[in-house]
């Protein structure tokens, strides 16, 4: 089966072998290899900047008619009653307890059918439009509603109406070589939803709601229940308003086209979204593309729960981009929180975010260019083989690496044993690439038990704030980079353990120090770095022991002298340990150093600075 078709704007399948190969990555665009079992797919991507131009590939979803109120006095009326069904008006035709809506047009349904069925089978063209008005179906044999051939039907929610469907555990089909319907409410055609009233969905043989080609949700309130997927629109899956409720033992909402690459892509510009899965909460084939909306998504059983290596419970998962304009967005899974086989772009949106593996992940790019992102608990906070940051602000607690720029092939995300702390398990992508971070602006605040950022390639910094409170084991450090580190503008303030440390290269167009400590310093001990003139330069409390410290800003000056001290107090403003106004109460004077060249050491430590071993 032919999984990878796309990745956006640019996709050039160029071997199909049982080895990886790859190629440098052009300035605009990345590299990445995509391997399975039996074919090795190297793919070049570029990221798209927003939502809009991720659709801009797309196919375009059907037309959500604007006339989806119905004349109740010149539709059809489909009436329920227990186990027998009454029409008043053309186009249907009733056998036993099935009724079937042989014509374009419009069609009212109310009361309870037990044991019956709704079947759409239109030949000519037009829009079917269906108006739940208080229904209850169940058939326990098959779905409640069937669209068997239509050109596009529009399920309308009568204002203030509650409606159910539930289907059985067991279908009966006509033939043994078809196995479809497979859910409560099904559709061979482009389906919406619409309207203001409720709408209940109980899936017991397969999904709640399935479309084979293109589904719409414009409005409503839904509440679907599946033993696999909640919501499915094979083509895409459209969420324009409403407010969903899906609890699914499979993923929450899908779309799966694997054959045509502008397909298989979901849409969500509004609404409320609330999804307790056991696979993916949001998982597209293709892309995922997120306008606003309010999502409240938990996979897997959430952070804490661990899943088999070979299954999925991610909390949005793209099979080429993943793109987020705005939202917010509560998540709690046991795998990835937010996930992209190529490219994953944040533009704006506030994230909760709790993993039990990473927080951000994309195989080939991730870009943070705004937003407001807390990542409470990972293994890794946010992992890529480049990754990108130009605006937004970023808290994040790892029990290992809170930034890994890194491939798949790296080792990184080990179960226990492999690597300490644990993960998800080692990620499946190879990366033969470069390896980059860019930090061009934001606010990072890093809490890792591992490498605080962890680059096994080069670093480039022109502005921007870090902060980290690194590792307190020796094997680890604050800043881990393997090529180089070209640091021109920013803020960096880095503690952690000793035996690793390193700073910013000696290439770099901004001073740094490095500060060894001869005892390891307990948590909460403020460093403070003033200038000749007495003036505040730095007043920093790690939030954890600590034995060295990376210091880098604009305010250190080649030649000028500078004092450090330990302990003390600060009349001024502490956020995320840094201090800011007021005034310093001095501790204990420790060292003074003067700033020559790129890289100034304070003390002896467990490897020079900017070099690893």
């Amino acid at each position: 089966m032919f999984t990878w078709k796309r990745f956006f704007l640019t996709a050039l399948l160029v071997l199909t072998l049982t080895a990886c190969a790859a190629s440098a990555p052009a300035a605009s665009e990345t590299t990445v290899v995509v391997s399975s079992a039996d074919t090795v797919t190297q793919v070049n991507v570029e990221t798209a900047a927003s939502t809009a131009e991720a659709l801009a590939e797309n196919a375009a979803p059907h037309a959500v008619a604007s006339d989806g109120v119905v004349n109740e006095a010149e539709a059809t009326a489909i009436m329920l009653n227990g186990d027998a069904i009454r029409v008043v008006g053309e186009g249907v035709t009733v056998t036993g307890k099935t009724a079937t809506v042989t014509e374009a047009g419009a069609y009212t349904l109310s009361g309870a059918l037990v044991e019956g069925q709704i079947i759409v089978d239109v030949a000519d063209e037009g829009l079917v439009r269906l108006v739940l008005n208080g229904v209850d179906i169940r058939n326990s044999s098959g779905a409640a509603i069937n669209v068997v051939k239509a050109e596009s039907v529009l399920i309308v929610l009568a204002d203030n109406t509650e409606n159910y469907l539930a289907d059985g555990a067991n279908y009966v089909f006509a033939s043994a070589d078809t196995d479809e319907p497979n859910a409560a409410l099904f559709s061979a055609s482009d389906l919406t939803i619409a309207g203001q009233g409720a709408l209940t969905v109980q899936g017991n043989y397969n999904d709640g709601i399935a479309s084979k080609d293109g589904l719409i949700i414009a409005g409503g309130a839904l509440t679907v229940t599946a033993v696999d997927d909640g919501i499915r629109g094979k083509d895409y899956l459209v969420v324009q308003g409403g407010a969903l409720n899906i609890t699914a033992q499979g993923d929450g909402l899908k779309a799966d086209n694997e054959e045509d690459a502008t397909k298989g892509y979901i849409l969500v510009e509004a609404g409320t979204l609330n999804i307790t899965a056991g696979g993916d909460a949001i998982e597209a084939q293709t892309d995922v593309s997120i306008v606003d909306g309010a999502f409240n998504l938990t996979a897997g059983g959430g952070s804490n729960s661990r899943v088999a290596e070979t299954e999925s419970a991610k909390g949005i998962k793209a099979g080429v981009s993943l793109n987020i304009d705005g939202g917010a967005f509560v998540i709690s899974t046991a795998d990835d929180a937010l996930h992209s086989n190529a490219s994953l772009t944040i533009n704006g949106g506030v994230y909760t975010l709790s993993t039990g593996d990473d927080g951000l992940h994309a195989d080939a790019v991730l870009t943070i260019n705004g937003g407001d992102i807390a990542i409470m608990q990972s293994y890794e906070g946010l992992e890529s083989a480049v990754i990108t940051v130009n605006a937004g602000e970023i808290h994040i607690v790892a029990s290992d690496d809170g930034i890994n720029v890194a491939g798949g092939a790296d080792g990184s995300g080990l179960w226990p044993g492999g690597q300490q702390g644990g993960g998800f398990g080692q990620d499946t992508f190879t990366y033969t690439g470069d390896y980059y971070l860019y930090v061009n602006g934001g606010y990072m605040v890093v809490e890792a038990a591992g490498d605080g950022v962890d680059v096994n390639g080069a670093v480039e910094m022109t502005d921007g704030v870090i902060l980290v409170n690194g590792p307190t084991a020796q094997m680890n450090g604050a800043l881990d980079y393997e090529a180089s580190f070209n640091l021109m503008g920013g803020l960096i303030v880095a503690a952690g353990s000793s035996g690793m440390a390193q700073a910013p290269g000696s290439a770099s167009g901004q001073a740094s120090v490095l500060i060894y400590f001869t005892a390891t310093q307990p948590a909460g001990t403020l460093v403070h770095i003033q200038n000749s003139l007495g003036e505040d330069v730095l007043t920093f409390a790690p939030s954890k022991d600590f034995q060295s410290l990376v210091f880098s800003s604009a305010e250190l000056v080649n030649g000028e002298t500078y004092e450090i001290y330990l302990g003390g107090g600060s009349t001024g403003a502490g956020v995320d340990g840094l201090y800011s106004g007021g005034e310093y109460q001095p501790g204990a004077a420790y060292a003074t150093f003067s700033i020559s060249g790129a890289v100034t050491t304070v003390g002896v430590g467990g490897r020079s600075p900017g070099r690893r071993p």
